[in-house]
């Protein structure tokens, strides 16, 4: 049975910055891609960023330059380093498992986000 499970989320003040955690676990030989998708009050879920076990990355416009997607392979987790967080960061934020990045097989259950003075 495979599970994803977060860590990391928090409040923090706007300019703050976070790191978010994911371990996964039930699958022997890994995933090619990990990610995160967040979903913020009365908006769709969207993509944030995504790892390819290779190394290729894919984030979105709005995140790029301030948050850093990174992973450990031999640990099944991923990390995303959020910097210079800003209101509109503010979200639940998911840890997605798959094998490409057009297509997630498994969900963790979420962690809020919260940026505000």
């Amino acid at each position: 049975q495979v599970q994803l499970v977060e860590s990391g989320g928090g409040l923090v003040q706007p300019g703050g910055s976070l790191r978010l955690s994911c371990a996964a676990s039930g699958r022997a030989f890994g995933f090619n891609v990990m990610g995160w998708y967040r979903q913020a009050p009365g908006r769709q879920r969207e993509l944030v960023a995504a790892i390819h076990n290779g190394g290729r990355t894919n984030y979105a416009d709005s995140v790029k330059g301030r948050f850093t997607i990174s992973r450990d392979s031999a640990k099944n987790t991923v990390y995303l380093q959020m910097n210079s967080l800003k209101p509109e960061d503010t979200a639940v934020y998911y840890c997605n498992a798959g094998p490409t990045f057009f297509q997630v097989d498994y969900w963790g259950q979420g962690t809020q986000v919260t940026v505000s003075s």
